[in-house]
C-alpha cells in the first residue's frame, strides 16, 4: 500500500514538473471562451531586430484542451432537399472547416476564414453545374444547402456562427439580379477560352497589379448583365446596372469553378479575394477623445499622451489578425483621423507604435501577429492542433500619413513592407519535439526514483 502511494506521488510530482517545463517551453497565445489555448514557443517572441533584418518563419501553434476534441466526429444529419455534390469538393470543404476552426474564426475572419468559406461555395456550386447546367439556386433550394454546407463544416469543427461572423446568407447562392443562370447560355454569351486563359491561373500578386483576369471576369460579367437589355451599346453604368454586374461576377466565378479542378479554382479564388483584402483596413475604431485630450494641438505631457496612444491601441489590439497590407492601411487610416482631430504631430513615432502593434498580440510578450499579404491556409495536425504562418519579428514603425497619402499595395515599390516570413517544416513541430524530449527526461527521473 505504502508503495503504491509512494509511487503515486512520484508520478504526480513527475507530472506537475512536466507542466511546469511546459509553460517555460510555450507561452499561450490568446485565450477564447472554448478552453482551447493557442501556444507558441516563447523563447522565439519578439527578438530585437532592425526592420532590415532576416525575420524567422512563425507558426502559431492552436493545441486542445484536454477536456475538448478536435472535430466533432459526428455524421452532420442533412436536409436531403439539397441537391449539390458535396463529394466533389471534398478537399475544399475540409480546407474551409481549418480555416474557420471555432475558436479562431472571427479572429482569422477577414483575411482567411471568410475568403475561404466564399471560395468554398463558389466552388461547391460550380463543380455541381457540370451535372445540373445550372449556375445559381433558387431560393428555396439556396436555403436547403446553406444550411446543409454549415452542418457539414460544423461537424469538422469550424465556428457554427459562419453567416455571421462573414455576413453570408443563403441568398447569395441565387442568381440575384443576374440574367443568365443556364450554363449553355453563359457560352454563347461569354468567350469562355478567353477567359480560361486569363484565369486558369494566376499569379497572386502580379494578378493584383495586372488585373488580367479580373479584367476578363469583369467583362464577362457586363456581357451577360447587359443579355436582354435594350440599347447595350454604350450604356451607361447605372446603380442597377453596376448591381446586376457585381451579382453575375458571381456566376462568371461559378463557371471558372465548373471548369477548373477544385484545387486550382481554389487557389485562384482565394488570390482573388487577396487583392480586395488589403485594400482596406477592417478594424473599427473606437472613439478617440482620450486621445485628443492628451495629444491635441501642443503636446505639454509625453508620457500622458503615449499612455492614451497605447490605451487606445490597446483596443484594436483586440479585434483581428492583420496582412502587413492592412496594418499598413490601418495606420494610416488612423493617423488621418488624428489629423483630423487636430494632432498635428507624428505620435507613432513619439510613443514608438509599430505596424504589429494594429493586429492581434499574441504570447505572454504580447507581440503583434502579422500575417503574409497573401495568407497561407491554416493546417491541421493531430498531435500539434491548428497553425498558420505569422510573423512576430518585424518592428517597423507605422508610417504617419502625409497629405498625399495612397493605400499601401504590393504594386506600389516605394511601400515598405514587413519582411515576410519563410516557413519551414521543421519549425511548426519545433515545440512538440521540444516537449517530447523533456517527457523523456521526466519520465526517466521517475523510473530512478522507484528503483
Amino acid at each position: 500500500m505504502g508503495q503504491r502511494v509512494s509511487f503515486t506521488l512520484t508520478l504526480q510530482l513527475a507530472l506537475f514538473l512536466l507542466l511546469c517545463l511546459c509553460e517555460s517551453y510555450c507561452a499561450p497565445l490568446i485565450g477564447t471562451k472554448d478552453s482551447v489555448l493557442m501556444e507558441i514557443k516563447s523563447t522565439a517572441l519578439a527578438p530585437d531586430i532592425s526592420p532590415s533584418g532576416d525575420t524567422q518563419p512563425f507558426i502559431p501553434l492552436l493545441a486542445p484542451s484536454p477536456l475538448t476534441t478536435f472535430t466533432n466526429n459526428t455524421v452532420p444529419i442533412l436536409s436531403g432537399l439539397c441537391t449539390l455534390n458535396f463529394s466533389a469538393a471534398e478537399s475544399v470543404i475540409s480546407i474551409t472547416a481549418t480555416d474557420c476552426w471555432a475558436s479562431f474564426a472571427p479572429y482569422l475572419a477577414n483575411v482567411v476564414c471568410c475568403p475561404q468559406f466564399d471560395a468554398a461555395l463558389v466552388i461547391i456550386i460550380g463543380q455541381s453545374s457540370k451535372y445540373s447546367g445550372i449556375l445559381a439556386l433558387n431560393r428555396t433550394h439556396s436555403k436547403h444547402c446553406f444550411s446543409d454546407v454549415e452542418k457539414i463544416l460544423v461537424s469538422q469543427g469550424a465556428n457554427d456562427n459562419l453567416q455571421n461572423i462573414c455576413s453570408f446568407h443563403p441568398e447569395n447562392l441565387t442568381q440575384a439580379s443576374c440574367p443568365v443562370t443556364d450554363v449553355d447560355e453563359f457560352e454563347r454569351i461569354v468567350d469562355s477560352s478567353g477567359l480560361l486563359a486569363a484565369c486558369g491561373r494566376i499569379d497572386p500578386v502580379n494578378e493584383c497589379c495586372n488585373q488580367v483576369c479580373q479584367i476578363a471576369i469583369l467583362d464577362a460579367a457586363r456581357k451577360i448583365a447587359l443579355n436582354g437589355m435594350s440599347n447595350t451599346d454604350g450604356a451607361s453604368i447605372s446603380p442597377d446596372l453596376s448591381r446586376r454586374i457585381d451579382d453575375c461576377t458571381n456566376l462568371v466565378l461559378r463557371f471558372l469553378a465548373s471548369r477548373l479542378d477544385p484545387s486550382s479554382a481554389n487557389s485562384v479564388l482565394r488570390g482573388l479575394s487577396n487583392c480586395n483584402v488589403n485594400k482596406v483596413c477592417p478594424l473599427v475604431f473606437p472613439n478617440m477623445t482620450d486621445v485628443v485630450k492628451e495629444c491635441g494641438s501642443v503636446i505639454s505631457n509625453q508620457t500622458s499622451c503615449c499612455k492614451s496612444m497605447e490605451s487606445y491601441v490597446s483596443k484594436l489590439q483586440q479585434q483581428s489578425f492583420l496582412t502587413n497590407l492592412q496594418a499598413l492601411n490601418c495606420a494610416a487610416s488612423l493617423g488621418m483621423r488624428l489629423q483630423k482631430a487636430n494632432i498635428s504631430y507624428n505620435v507613432y513615432n513619439l510613443c514608438h507604435i509599430n505596424l504589429k502593434d494594429f493586429s492581434l498580440q499574441v504570447g505572454s510578450q504580447e507581440s503583434g501577429c502579422l500575417l503574409p499579404s497573401s495568407p497561407s491556409d491554416a493546417t491541421y495536425d493531430k498531435t500539434s492542433g491548428i497553425s498558420f504562418i505569422c510573423d512576430l519579428n518585424d518592428n517597423i514603425a507605422a508610417p504617419w500619413p502625409s497629405k498625399s497619402y495612397a493605400p499601401a499595395s504590393s504594386c506600389n515599390k516605394t511601400t515598405k513592407l514587413p519582411a515576410l516570413p519563410t516557413a519551414t517544416s521543421s519549425q511548426s513541430d519545433h515545440c512538440t519535439e521540444d516537449l517530447m524530449f523533456t517527457l523523456l527526461v521526466i519520465f526517466s527521473l521517475v523510473i530512478t526514483m522507484l528503483l
